[in-house]
């Protein structure tokens, strides 16, 4: 999952990027929101965590401006401002959902994990795919009863498959969820991570469409 920040607190935005990073996630950190709306025009994200309060701007009008542009990337409001009021206003203009600072880093993944499960059409947590059970917000997998250990790395790139399932994901898009800009990418990476999927998870994981991409396979 690539992950758009907009925070210009540099001590929380930090630690906010370390966390997603750690969570095996692609994140672009930016501070002013004429910066979010280039990274907006470069870019596909899958979710976006937007404060309210920015140099150049408030972020609701931010927000409001993509709704009303039909953008429907995911928003989760990270702000100090905490009256009902404010979240009403945050909600009521697209936020998908609403954090107050200061908050808890791994309630901040659990919050991102659950807003990106309702957009991929599933919000329960447990997933089955074929040998395989996934509880995607324990970030587990058991495959027939065993327990399945996976780099962080590894989970990002299978939880891109579980969320498009059938879909065929060119290697570009598979590297957009897995790397921020300037990050430096091997040309073999994907294929590396995708075989220890398989050897991991089972040799029909993931099919392989050669010269064009990779899909889940089959349960």
């Amino acid at each position: 999952m690539r992950i758009l920040l907009i925070e210009d607190d540099t001590t929380l935005g930090a630690a906010v990027r370390d966390q997603i990073a750690a969570d095996g996630q692609s994140v672009d950190w930016v501070t002013r929101l004429d910066a979010a709306g280039d990274a907006l025009h470069a870019a596909a994200y899958d979710l976006i965590l937007l404060d309210l309060m920015l140099p150049d701007g408030r972020g609701i009008g931010f927000l409001k401006t993509l709704r009303a542009r039909g953008d429907v990337t995911p928003v989760i409001i990270l702000t100090a401002l905490d009256q009902v009021s404010d979240r009403i206003e945050g909600l009521n203009a697209g936020a998908d959902d609403y954090l107050v600072k200061p908050f808890d880093l791994a309630e901040l993944s659990a919050r991102i994990g659950s807003v990106a499960r309702r957009y991929s059409g599933n919000p329960n947590p447990i997933v089955t795919h074929g040998p395989l059970e996934i509880d995607l917000a324990a970030r587990s997998i058991h495959r027939d009863g065993k327990p399945v250990a996976l780099t962080a790395r590894e989970w990002a790139l299978f939880d891109a498959f579980l969320a498009h399932p059938g879909q065929l994901l060119s290697k570009a898009q598979l590297e957009d969820k897995l790397y921020a800009f300037g990050a430096e990418i091997e040309s073999n990476t994907i294929e590396v991570h995708v075989s220890r999927l398989r050897k991991k998870l089972g040799s029909a994981i993931i099919e392989t469409q050669r010269g064009m991409g990779y899909r889940l396979g089959r349960p």
